[in-house]
C-alpha cells in the first residue's frame, strides 16, 4: 500500500491514468481500474493490461476525486480508461462549490 500525503505522484498499472495527491496522508489502498497504483517515481508505466469489470469508468484531466467522507482527494493529471478506487470503493468526482450570486 502507498504511503499518501500531498504532492505524491501516481500512475497506474493497467492504463494511462495519472494523478496527485491534494489532501489525505496515510497508508491508503489508492486503485485504478481495480489495479494498485505505483509511485509515479519508479518509472514504471502502464503493462497494457485491462480495467476490471466494474472499475472501467475512466478519468477527465483536471478532474478532482474524492471518497466519500473527502479525506482523502486526488487531481488527475493525464485521464485513461480505469476508474479511480479506495479500498474497493471507487471515487466519486467532486462538483464544483457554487459561486455566490451576485446581483
Amino acid at each position: 500500500m502507498p504511503a499518501l500525503k500531498p504532492g505524491s505522484r501516481f500512475t497506474s498499472s493497467v492504463c494511462t491514468t495519472q494523478v496527485i495527491v491534494v489532501k489525505g496522508a496515510g497508508e491508503v489502498d489508492l486503485t485504478c481500474g481495480g489495479a494498485p497504483m505505483l509511485a509515479a517515481t519508479a518509472g514504471t508505466a502502464a503493462d497494457g493490461g485491462q480495467p476490471a469489470d466494474g472499475a472501467s469508468g475512466g478519468t477527465l484531466m483536471g478532474k478532482r476525486y474524492v471518497d466519500p467522507d473527502e479525506t482523502v482527494e486526488v487531481l488527475c493529471t493525464k485521464p485513461g480508461d480505469g476508474s479511480l478506487g479506495i479500498g474497493g470503493a471507487l471515487l466519486d468526482l467532486k462538483d464544483a462549490k457554487p459561486l455566490p450570486a451576485s446581483d
